[in-house]
């Protein structure tokens, strides 16, 4: 395999994300009632969230099965879109 040439995933495949935002109590409830508009099957048990060690930031973890590229492709779109959210990785 070339290793310039990008990863393509295959999908349905297990799709970790984190969201980052400023430390604000309805930062979580806000992410997750995001994320589960684009997947509505998501666990309770897979959604995380961790205070920085400075206090200052909060972010919210999620791993999921993603159907589609479309589907994160979406997903993205719809939290970029938010000024609450400081970084998506």
């Amino acid at each position: 395999m070339n290793a310039n040439m990008p990863l393509e995933l295959q999908y349905p495949v297990d799709f970790p994300l984190n969201v980052i935002g400023l430390d604000e109590p309805d930062f979580p409830p806000f992410v997750i009632e995001i994320v589960r508009r684009h997947i509505p099957d998501l666990l309770e048990e897979n959604i995380t969230s961790r205070l920085s060690s400075a206090g200052k930031y909060r972010s919210v973890k999620f791993l999921f099965i993603a159907q589609s590229r479309a589907q994160v492709d979406a997903l993205y779109e719809e939290l970029s879109s938010h000024k609450r959210v400081l970084m998506i990785i």
